[in-house]
């Protein structure tokens, strides 16, 4: 065994080690670890389906929560790179029903949550049984003639914003946003498993379903009232397609250069834990580019640190706990800092 061996071994050890709380019969989770466009680190733990006792793998593709705005984000830039749409245009062009308390609100506001406007989770009924979709968030802020500041601002962190910019993605393709991020996203990128979850769309092969920790036991908590809405966390994907996601924004094979710059600039100033900017999709610290994903049942990570062509991430498919120490620490392993 050789020196580097030695090296790996110890590393895949410290991770399984590490992992420990995730292997058995419980809620699992997936790890990936790219160093220099090598995936030097893939492996599952856990099951994805507790009930029918299917095990998680790299394959397996779990609700992205919040990772997904990265995408939405992605979607806007490639047409703003077509002329389709320009980041300052306000978003009643493209959404005239929104109130004139919006008339300021431009999309680069919604991409870096700068827009003020309300959070539709607050606005919608707490006895409601049916699921929420992109166009009822719509309705539920045409209602609203308030914002939480003037755009530009503040900062909060928003998913009605990212609600809205996938209505925009559809108005401005003629396309419905799944349809867009297939065809433009997934498909050109290999990520032949990933898809934006849609009752009536293509089914979610090798699903994991969510769970929720309560009093001791496991039980199932795939879907919210929230959960339908795509723009700001509905994609479903696997490690094995995230990888190919990674890849492609240190070139130009999706996104131009002027692109992946503006997706990674600083375009506000936060006051949350480990972020000190937001740009579009995307928290920044440092040298480190990163987002969770927290939906019900499910706790993600996706941490990258370009100057040393490493990102690490951690799917979970449980409410507990947070993954994104556990990844920082796996990146340490690699020498990573931000």
């Amino acid at each position: 065994m050789t020196a580097g061996d030695t090296g790996t071994s110890t590393r895949d050890a410290t991770i399984d080690a590490w992992m420990r709380d995730y292997t058995g019969t419980v809620p699992g989770a997936s790890v990936l670890v790219l160093h220099e466009g090598e995936a030097v680190f893939q492996r599952s733990y856990g099951l994805a389906d507790l009930e029918a006792g299917v095990a998680a793998t790299p394959q397996t593709n779990f609700r992205l929560a919040s990772i997904s705005k990265q995408f939405t984000a992605a979607c806007i830039l490639l047409l703003a790179e077509e002329g389709a749409l320009t980041l300052d245009d306000p978003v009643r062009r493209w959404l005239p029903s929104l109130p004139a308390v919006t008339d300021a609100v431009t999309l680069r506001h919604l991409l870096s949550h700068t827009s003020g406007l309300i959070d539709y989770e607050d606005l919608v009924p707490g006895d409601q049984a049916t699921q929420v979709h992109d166009a009822d968030v719509l309705r539920l802020l045409e209602r609203e003639e308030r914002l939480y500041f003037a755009p530009g601002g503040d900062y909060r962190y928003s998913n009605s914003g990212y609600a809205l910019l996938a209505l925009v993605v559809e108005r401005a393709s003629r396309q419905p946003f799944a349809a867009f991020l297939h065809a433009r996203i997934f498909a050109p990128l290999g990520m032949d498993g990933t898809v934006a979850r849609e009752d009536d769309g293509p089914s979610v092969a090798h699903c994991a379903y969510g769970y929720s920790l309560v009093n001791g036991t496991w039980q199932r908590t795939d879907q919210s009232t929230t959960s339908a809405v795509l723009g700001d966390g509905g994609i479903y994907s696997s490690i094995t397609d995230l990888a190919h996601w990674d890849a492609a924004l240190y070139d130009n094979r999706l996104l131009n250069a002027a692109s992946r710059a503006q997706a990674f600039q600083p375009a506000t100033v936060t006051r949350e834990p480990d972020v000190a900017h937001y740009g579009f999709g995307w928290r920044l610290q440092g040298g480190m580019q990163w987002h969770s994903g927290e939906s019900i049942g499910f706790r993600n990570v996706l941490v990258r640190f370009p100057k040393q062509r490493l990102t690490v991430v951690v799917l979970t498919n449980r409410d507990t706990p947070e993954p994104y120490p556990l990844a920082r620490r796996i990146a340490g392993l690699w020498g990573a800092s931000p």
